[in-house]
């Protein structure tokens, strides 16, 4: 199991690199598509980067719902700690 302090440090980290935005720009309020001005296409090569890491898919329904890095911490949380045997 992943903590949700372990998935921000590893998303942080995701899109600092993806994206070359400074890392303090990337806090957990901070809103995907207006702060850290992340496109659609942004968003499908974090998805693909999100799965790379977690050997799981986030669905692209629940990424529509997300808006801040919080957001997407919490979806990979449960994406990551849900019982692997329901899938």
């Amino acid at each position: 199991m992943q903590s949700r302090e372990e998935i921000f440090a590893t998303l942080q980290g995701a899109l600092v690199q993806l994206f070359e935005l400074p890392p303090e720009r990337v806090t957990l309020d901070a809103n995907l598509y207006q702060d850290l001005e992340i496109d659609s296409i942004d968003a499908v090569d974090l998805i693909d980067h999100i799965k790379r890491q977690t050997g799981r898919k986030l669905a692209a329904e629940e990424f529509k719902a997300v808006r801040t890095v919080s957001d997407v911490v919490e979806a990979v949380y449960r994406l990551v700690n849900t019982d692997t045997t329901s899938n």
